[in-house]
């Protein structure tokens, strides 16, 4: 036990000078942590790597992978800004240009800007889905085209976790004959080099650290235990927890047929490199490429497009169009127009274009109470100050 706590306070990897802050906030967190704490905490500034730390009990090191729920949005909808971008993909255009079949039930008026916004109240089916479905995009568009939405599309907002990839995949397969996942690893993953997979190669599975529950206090058992729930609400329709087979959304990434397959809501597998420098891949030039986004597309995307009470989660939440708005839903120090996703086991990614900053957080316990971490408030404080002093 001595060893496991001696090495599981130890902080390894490096910051560049002006960033030494982070790294004391990276160090102060672990020490408060329970003892067989792992995670990686990245950051580039202006396509610079400026903090490169990790901490584990057990000799896992920056090449480590984890399952990163639903950061994996992110990359999901970067190949959804890329095709705007270029034209292949038009956001007013309805749905239905692309995907006749998703206007039975009454969803025929919904753009691709709505649906990016979560406008789209298709949320999951009434019977809810198998392990097998959920692992497939295109099994979970085709339920999902025949389902009646649960509030009139358009009229509200509500977040779409375990569909809103495959909804928008479908999109990105119909208009391109490509299904989302390979044009990420052929536009973004391949091309940067980056450890951040939608569907992981049996060569890398080694590199796969397995999540581990939550372990709650008693005290925030207690808060769990005391949450509104109910087999039928919109949040267990979204979460996949009202079927016959509900998700253990804790342990979702140890699924082999979710990491293998990628969903582009949930399945992603990254470092927090990956993460990272897929931010900093997309608002800065790195190692002398352009930014895959322009000004214009990424002002587009991170705009504020749903904001307010979030019908499924049940409380105030942000939006712009795919990613979560960061400095709105987690972060008001951020500059406006910064974009990301947060991951349900505690991970957080994004980009802020207007310090440069590209962050990305990985950690292997899922996190109370889940959602991005709460250490996030504090590294990423941290890294945005140094960032503007030291831009």
């Amino acid at each position: 036990m001595t060893r496991l706590t001696r090495t599981t306070k130890e902080i390894h990897g490096s910051v560049a000078a002006g960033f030494e802050a982070v790294r004391e906030e990276f160090a102060s967190f672990v020490a408060e942590e329970q003892p067989d704490y792992e995670g990686q905490l990245c950051a580039y500034v202006h396509g610079r790597r400026v903090v490169d730390l990790w901490a584990s009990a057990d000799g896992a090191g920056p090449d480590s992978l984890y399952g990163v729920y639903s950061s994996t949005k992110g990359a999901a909808h970067l190949v959804v800004a890329l095709l705007v971008q270029e034209g292949t993909l038009e956001l007013d255009r309805k749905v239905t240009y692309y995907w006749p079949e998703f206007a039975a039930e009454g969803k025929g008026a919904l753009t691709l800007r709505e649906l990016l916004g979560h406008r789209a109240g298709v949320v999951g089916t009434d019977g809810g889905f198998s392990p097998q479905e959920l692992a497939d995009d295109r099994q979970l568009a085709e339920r999902l085209a025949d389902q009646r939405p649960f509030w009139r599309p358009g009229t509200a907002f509500g977040y779409h976790a375990l569909v809103i990839g495959a909804l928008t995949g479908e999109v990105v397969r119909r208009a391109t004959g490509r299904t989302l996942q390979e044009v990420y690893a052929e536009r973004v993953r391949v091309p940067y080099g980056l450890d951040f997979f939608l569907g992981l190669p049996a060569a890398h599975e080694p590199r796969f650290r397995t999540a581990r529950p939550m372990a709650p206090t008693a005290e925030q058992r207690a808060l769990l235990d005391a949450l509104p729930d109910g087999p039928h609400t919109l949040a267990a329709v979204a979460f996949n927890r009202h079927g016959a087979q509900p998700t253990d959304l804790e342990l979702l990434p140890n699924d082999p047929l979710i990491r293998a397959r990628g969903p582009a809501s949930v399945g992603g597998v990254a470092s927090a490199r990956g993460l990272a420098g897929m931010y900093a891949a997309a608002i800065s030039e790195t190692d002398g490429k352009a930014p895959l986004l322009k000004e214009d597309t990424a002002a587009e995307f991170g705009q504020l497009h749903s904001v307010g009470y979030d019908v499924v989660a049940r409380s105030h939440k942000a939006y712009g169009l795919g990613f979560q708005a960061t400095a709105d839903t987690w972060y008001p120090f951020l500059g406006a127009g910064a974009f990301g996703h947060s991951g349900a086991g505690g991970c957080q990614a994004f980009a802020d274009p207007r310090s440069g900053l590209a962050y990305g957080y990985t950690r292997r316990r899922f996190a109370f109470p889940g959602g991005a971490a709460p250490e996030n408030d504090r590294l990423a404080k941290a890294a945005h100050a140094a960032a503007l002093a030291h831009a």
